[in-house]
């Protein structure tokens, strides 16, 4: 049954909110859901017990996803004792949560940053489903997780959370003159403000040692259990700038860092988009949203960088100190968060510089 309304406001929906909305049935799960799984502006998924290797990605369009699997299933693969995910392949995982949305409600759903730092490929699906990640008002059904790693093969159990969930009501994106204004305000990253289509971002080749670091070819697998456990140099080359820029290599996947502090008032979200492709041949893009308080000094932030995973295409590519590489997309909230970004949380990116996934050694 669906939940009754939030509020009539507009916005993001908080920490406290989505807490209803489990207390609703509007999310539901196969096992209790957890405190420590609901962020401020979020709720992270947990994979189910089963990976269906696919020999293809695809969208069910006007079927469900499991008629669809049926024309795409290679063989199944049981995660509860742990199982390896193949670099290379593409695995439809069945997720434990499952929604009822109030009609009001949509929903966007995002990697976690840990996911994006190791390249692992992460999309949602939904039954009747015609874009990845994106949740029609009032859908009922079944939640999916594409999983398609792509520098390193992994290992993954059941309960692991990979991506992300975002409610919202109405349409709560900030246009230009709205985050001029909150600029003004409040500032929201530490240098110039380059606002169109959202908050401009620029790339930082200055830094003394590694600007980045290049994901080498051929590693051992990575448990996604194990915290600060992997050294760096066996998975990873640092990157080194020559005259301010660096010459991205096609098919080479690299962690650079934003030139700008960025910052997310507590009572905003926000979320990395890609830029326009005209600007090279690579694709920049942030996994995982920026919740409220990051980077925000009332929540202990006093600035974080953003980390950027980015991917060159068909020509090597030189990229410039400074260079305009991506864009942060503001949204408001519905009401403040109860817990907040880094504050309230033990968060593993606050006050962040260029920095790579939890999992390997400081």
């Amino acid at each position: 049954m669906n939940a009754t309304p939030i509020n009539d406001a507009v916005g993001v929906l908080p920490s406290q909110a989505i807490s209803r909305l489990i207390a609703a049935n509007a999310i539901t799960a196969t096992q209790p859901i957890p405190m420590e799984q609901i962020q401020p502006a979020s709720l992270d998924l947990r994979l189910g017990t089963v990976a269906h290797r696919v020999r293809a990605s695809f969208l069910p369009g006007t079927a469900t996803v499991t008629e669809r699997l049926a024309d795409f299933a290679m063989h199944d693969i049981a995660l509860e004792n742990g199982a390896v995910l193949e670099k290379g392949c593409v695995y439809l995982v069945p997720l434990m949560e499952s929604l009822a949305l109030p009609p009001e409600i949509d929903a966007v759903a995002n990697a976690k940053s840990s996911t994006g730092r190791l390249d692992l490929f992460t999309r949602l699906i939904t039954d009747q489903g015609e874009e990845f990640d994106r949740i029609d008002a009032g859908y009922t059904g079944p939640l999916w997780a594409e999983i398609s790693p792509r520098s390193f093969s992994v290992l993954v159990r059941p309960g692991l959370r990979l991506n992300q969930i975002r409610f919202r009501q109405g349409q709560a994106m900030l246009d230009d003159d709205a985050l001029r204004v909150l600029h003004a305000s409040t500032r929201l990253v530490d240098g110039p403000a380059h606002i169109d289509g959202g908050l401009g971002f620029s790339v930082d080749l200055s830094l003394e040692g590694p600007v980045g670091y290049r994901a080498k070819p051929h590693t051992a697998l990575i448990d996604l259990d194990r915290l600060n456990h992997y050294p760096v140099d066996a998975f990873w080359e640092e990157v080194h700038a020559t005259d301010g820029h660096i010459i991205l290599d096609p098919g080479a996947f690299y962690i650079l860092v934003s030139r700008e502090a960025v910052h997310v008032p507590p009572e905003y979200a926000a979320e990395m988009a890609p830029y326009l492709a005209m600007v090279g041949e690579f694709r920049v893009h942030y996994a995982g949203f920026f919740d409220p308080g990051f980077g925000n000094t009332d929540a202990g932030g006093a600035g974080s960088r953003g980390v950027l995973e980015v991917r060159c295409h068909e020509a090597p590519f030189a990229l410039e100190h400074g260079q305009i590489v991506g864009r942060l997309v503001y949204e408001k909230m519905q009401q403040r968060p109860e817990k907040l970004y880094g504050a309230d949380m033990n968060s593993n990116y606050q006050g962040q510089g260029l920095k790579l996934a939890k999992h390997f050694k400081l």
